[in-house]
């Protein structure tokens, strides 16, 4: 069996249980497990946890102040460092409906080319090719960002085993759980110094460009750089940390799996994010901003020193008077392109042949920046009734915002409703959709105990047949937890 040598496991039960599987992994019943790891080898072990969205959500990627929860379940990596230049990733599957052991190989010359790092485009395409090992991009992405964005060079290979207790398709970022472990056992494993908050930006590079997924920063923020039981305040320009916020006394705040997958490589949170920045692009041009032309690949270059760039700095006011009546409800790719020549976005393309709703999406990150301020200034103050009440209106007019922008779902609607039913007379105070919507989890806020919570998870279970997943609690990020080195005990 394997034993700590360096770190220890800050009492994490999941830690603790990922030592045991390791220490018996030789005995395990499928053969790639079995064989992973040379016992002569010390292993590197990180974790870093999901978060639940209690307010920002998708507002992120156009700037927004974000207030994010790390929660208990958490994915945790162990690399060992391997002679042949192959990287080889086995996942201890924990969804019903996956294997029991999912594995992967990759040699390391497949992200080079003439001596360098290969294109994200090419990497990309490639590891898409095959739906049934897409998931190993997440964690083979890592090594090629670092490659690309850092120079690291990689003269042996590397084994790598993921056990993720981070639920799939619930909107917790069980992806940016999965890159900010990789990356921290890799950063250990080389002897990389780098920064907590750089961490989170490159995994968000490996999401990105190599998976491609347009997301924004705040999962992989959370999961790096997160406190347990603290909201982490993240402002994301493009990811200057506000400070951590404990949460008082007495509140209590949980997210319920509506049981409806969520992707944020779905079209809809993809088009809802082109359409903003349409939106900030039209903005632009009415604000008589200097736009440089066309860079690449449809991305233009603005000059805007009164907003920086982002979309929800434009005040509120502003934008409702000046702004919104200017802006089309809906606005066709061709025609856009045609009048704009891009976006500055270089996640998300315009496709000529497409609709775009532009103005809804452009108004939820500037109207969601200024309730993410107010909702974390409210926590700064002694919080009575009619603040609590303030807090869940605040969580109630975001998810109304989402619905509008087409990220709504009925069973997370239904899932409100039975909040809103359950009201303050309950110590029910508010609820939202998270992460990029169109299903996966409801964050809550209740004040006293877990019992008005539970009783609204037995209520949908009875309702729809699903026992949602409840997530409770909270743990540390990657930086705070760090890494153990583990030996063979022989």
């Amino acid at each position: 069996m394997f034993r700590i040598v360096e770190g220890d496991t800050a009492g994490l039960a999941d830690a603790e249980e990922f030592v045991d599987t390791l220490g018996a992994l030789d005995r395990h019943p499928v053969e790639p497990a079995r064989r992973l790891f040379d016992r002569a080898g010390d292993l590197i072990v990180a974790r870093a946890p999901g978060r639940l969205d209690v307010m920002g959500g998708i507002a992120d990627y156009s700037g927004s102040l974000v207030l994010q929860l790390p929660i208990r379940e958490a994915a945790l990596v162990a690399l060992q460092e391997s002679p042949e230049r192959v990287l080889r990733i086995v996942s201890l599957g924990r969804e019903r409906q996956s294997p029991p052991v999912r594995s992967f190989e990759l040699p390391l010359s497949e992200f080079e080319t003439g001596g360098s790092a290969a294109a994200y485009d090419a990497v990309r395409a490639s590891l898409a090719r095959d739906p049934n090992t897409h998931w190993a991009s997440y964690v083979a992405g890592i090594f090629l960002v670092l490659m690309r964005e850092q120079g690291v060079q990689f003269p042996r290979g590397a084994r790598l085993l993921v056990d993720s207790r981070v639920p799939q398709g619930k909107g917790v970022s069980s992806s940016a759980a999965l890159e900010v472990a990789t990356l921290s056992a890799v950063a250990a494993w080389r002897d990389l110094k780098i920064e907590p908050r750089e961490i989170a930006l490159l995994c968000q590079k490996a999401e990105n460009l190599v998976v491609g997924a347009p997301c924004g920063v705040m999962d992989q923020m959370t999961s790096a750089c997160g406190k347990a039981n603290r909201l982490l305040a993240l402002l994301c320009q493009p990811a200057e940390l506000h400070g951590h916020v404990p949460i008082p006394d007495g509140i209590v705040i949980a997210g319920l799996d509506s049981g409806v997958r969520h992707a944020v490589t779905g079209a809809a949170y993809s088009d809802v994010r082109t359409g903003a920045f349409m939106g900030y692009r039209i903005i632009a041009g009415l604000a008589k901003l200097k736009v440089h032309p066309s860079q690449r690949n449809g991305v233009v270059k603005i000059d805007d020193p009164e907003w920086r760039g982002y979309l929800a700095n434009v005040p509120v006011t502003e934008f409702d008077k000046s702004f919104a009546p200017r802006l089309p409800e809906k606005l066709s790719g061709a025609e856009f392109l045609t009048r704009y020549r891009g976006t500055t976005d270089p996640v998300t393309h315009v496709h000529p042949d497409k609709k775009y709703a532009v103005k809804t999406p452009t108004r939820h990150p500037i109207h969601e920046n200024f309730r993410v301020g107010t909702f974390a200034e409210l926590l700064h103050a002694e919080l009575d009734d009619s603040r609590m009440r303030a807090l869940g209106e605040l969580m109630y007019q975001s998810h109304a915002s989402y619905s509008a922008c087409g990220l709504g779902e009925p069973r997370t609607d239904l899932i409100v409703q039975m909040c809103r039913q359950a009201g303050p007379e309950h110590s029910v105070f508010g609820a939202k959709i998270t992460g990029g919507g169109s299903g996966g989890t409801v964050a809550l806020l209740a004040s006293g105990s877990r019992g008005a919570i539970e009783q609204i998870a037995a209520d949908y279970e009875r309702e729809t047949g699903y026992a949602p997943h409840q997530f409770w609690g909270s743990s540390p990020g990657a930086a705070e937890f760090g890494t153990l080195r583990l030996r063979s005990a022989a």
